[in-house]
């Protein structure tokens, strides 16, 4: 059993994150009194910091910046309890294709760890191997991506598979980020396997 006050999280992301799905899990994971990173890859679009997509159909625009607090290649899922793994169009495409974080990813869902993906962020589950055979949900667009690479797909706020943690959309924030503090508060999950 982890206190969530001593608790700490990474929150993995790029430039192009859906702001609302990285600032609202940061700031409520914080005021638990959780310790929460920010990694992010080396080469940033403002250097140090992670800057959102924030803009509508109507009005494309860049948003908020967060700073970046470790680099994708210096973070360790050892060093933490929960992985948060925020969505947006732009920051699970960019990531699926940087092997260090997929491997990051990999070794907190290995070890058992708490690891949480909203919207489009099963994108990066696929590309790392751990939704087959996990009853997983995500944003509607890539429902057909997760059931291809063997997810139980489930279209509900939020749902829980053995420490696997997925939301929908950022209408399920507050489920998600409450599900995420449930699950720390468990502790370590039962080892998992990457199916082959």
């Amino acid at each position: 059993m982890v206190d969530i006050a001593n608790a700490k999280i990474l929150i993995l992301a790029s430039d192009g994150f859906e702001e609302s799905e990285l600032f609202v899990p940061l700031e409520k994971l914080r005021a638990t009194g959780a310790t929460v990173d920010v990694a992010g890859p080396e080469k940033t679009r403002e250097p140090g910091k992670l800057t959102a997509w924030a803009g509508q159909d109507d009005k494309p625009d860049w948003g908020r910046t967060v700073d970046v607090t470790k680099t994708i290649p210096s973070a360790s899922a050892g060093d933490y309890d929960a992985l948060v793994l925020p969505g947006g169009v732009i920051n699970p495409d960019n990531l699926r294709v940087d092997k260090t974080a997929l491997q990051l990813i990999r070794s907190f869902y290995e070890s058992g760890k708490v690891v949480a993906a909203i919207c489009h962020a099963p994108w990066l589950l696929v590309e790392a191997g751990v939704v087959k055979g996990r009853k997983v949900t995500s944003y509607h667009s890539i429902r057909t991506d997760v059931i291809n690479a063997g997810g139980q797909f489930a279209d509900e706020p939020v749902v829980t598979d053995n420490g696997l943690v997925t939301s929908r959309k950022p209408d399920d924030l507050d489920a998600f980020v409450a599900k995420i503090i449930e699950e720390i508060r468990e502790g370590r999950h039962a080892p998992r396997q990457i199916a082959a």
